[in-house]
C-alpha cells in the first residue's frame, strides 16, 4: 500500500507539473520549452517483447494509449509476432532510424538487445525501460527503468509459498531465456531453499497452452511429492490451472502466479490459487509516457534508477476490488 501511495503521489506531481509546462519541442532533443502549450508534435515509440494480444500486455498498451491521451502526444505500440529478440531488435532499430521523440522497451535480453538500445542512445533519443531490464538499464545509459525488480519480486513469492507450506514445487517457465522470467524462478528458489524446500523449473510453450497443460501434467504424475506450482504468468497459470483439474489435484497442490488474468482472479476469489504477484503493469505503459513528455518538454528525469510499480500481491482478501479493475483492462 505505501508503494502504491508513493506511485500514485508521483503520477499526480508528474501531471501536475505538465499543466504548467510547454509542448513546443520537436525531433530535436536539445528543444527547449516554450510558451506552446500543443504536444501532439511529439512522437514516442514503444516497443516490447508481448504482443498486444496477450492478457499481460494488452493493460500495458492501454496504459500507453491512455498516457498518450492524456499527455496529448502520439505513440506507436509495436511487438514482434513471437517472443523473438532479433526480430525485436529490429524494430528497435527501424524505430531509431524513424527519429521518434522518445523511445520506450522492455529487455528481456541485454546481449541480443543492448547493441540497439545504444544506438538509439547515440542518437540522442531518450530511452525508458519498463518490464524486464531493470539490472542493466543504467549501464546502458537508460533514463530510467519502471517495473519491478524481478529477482526481489521472486523471492516475495517464494517466502509466501514457503509459509503455506509447500516442500517440493515447480516454477512454470512460459518463456526460458527471457532474464526477467529467468531472475523470478531464482528468486523463488532461493527462498524456498532457504525454508528447507526445493524447487525445479519446467519448461511451457507460451505459444501452445494445451500443450503446456500437458507437460505440466506429465511433470506431477512423474513427481507425485510436488505440492506447489509457481506460474511466471497467466500463459502459465491457466494452463497449471487446468492440469490441476484434470489430475484432481486442485486440494493437493498449491498454485500461485506473477501477473493477473481473469482466470486466475476468479481462481483467487474461488480459493484454487493462493495468490498473485502484481506488477502493476498499466503503470508500466502509461508513465514512461508521461516522463518522456517530461523530459522533452521541461527537462525533467527521476533520481531513481528504477521507479517500482510492484511487487504486491493479490489475495482473497483484495480479489473482488481488483476484479472490478480488471473488467476496464487497468489491472
Amino acid at each position: 500500500m505505501k508503494r502504491f501511495c508513493r506511485v500514485v503521489a508521483l503520477v499526480a506531481t508528474l501531471l501536475f507539473i505538465l499543466t504548467g509546462c510547454s509542448g513546443g519541442a520537436n525531433s530535436s532533443q536539445n528543444a527547449a520549452p516554450s510558451g506552446n502549450t500543443d504536444r501532439s508534435n511529439l512522437r514516442f515509440v514503444v516497443i516490447t517483447h508481448g504482443q498486444a494480444s496477450d492478457p499481460f500486455w494488452s493493460v500495458v498498451k492501454k496504459g500507453v494509449d491512455q498516457g498518450a491521451k492524456d499527455m496529448g502526444v502520439k505513440v506507436e505500440y509495436q511487438a514482434p509476432g513471437t517472443f523473438d529478440m532479433v526480430a525485436m531488435a529490429h524494430l528497435i532499430d527501424a524505430a531509431v532510424a524513424s527519429k521518434p521523440d522518445g523511445l520506450v522497451v522492455s529487455i528481456p535480453d541485454a546481449n541480443a538487445l543492448s547493441p540497439s538500445i545504444q544506438k538509439a542512445i547515440a542518437a540522442g533519443i531518450p530511452v525508458i525501460s519498463i518490464n524486464s531490464g531493470s539490472d542493466v538499464a543504467k549501464k546502458l545509459g537508460i533514463l530510467v527503468h519502471v517495473g519491478q525488480t524481478e529477482y526481489e519480486a521472486g523471492l516475495g513469492g517464494g517466502e509466501r509459498m514457503a509459509s503455506s507450506g509447500v516442500k517440493h514445487a515447480l516454477c512454470i517457465n512460459q518463456e526460458v531465456g527471457n532474464a526477467g522470467l529467468d531472475a523470478r524462478c531464482k528468486g523463488f528458489t532461493d527462498a524456498m531453499a532457504k525454508a528447507g524446500a526445493k524447487v525445479e523449473v519446467l519448461a511451457v510453450n507460451l505459444a501452445n497452452p494445451t500443450e503446456s497443460q500437458q507437460r505440466i501434467e506429465a511433470a506431477l504424475r512423474a513427481k507425485p511429492d510436488v505440492d506447489g506450482l509457481m506460474a511466471l504468468g497467466p500463459t502459465g497459470a491457466t494452463p497449471a490451472l487446468k492440469a490441476l483439474q484434470a489430475l484432481n489435484k486442485g486440494d493437493k497442490v498449491k498454485l500461485a502466479t506473477f501477473d493477473l488474468s481473469p482466470d486466475v482472479l476468479q481462481a483467487i476469489k474461488g480459493g484454487t490459487m493462493l495468490f498473485a504477484i502484481d506488477q502493476q503493469q498499466y503503470l508500466q505503459g502509461y508513465l514512461p509516457i508521461v516522463l518522456l513528455t517530461l523530459y522533452r518538454t521541461n527537462l525533467n528525469t527521476i533520481a531513481n534508477d528504477v521507479l517500482m510499480t510492484g511487487p504486491g500481491f493479490v489475495t482473497k482478501d483484495n480479489a473482488d476490488k481488483v476484479t472490478q479493475l480488471a473488467q476496464q483492462g487497468t489491472r
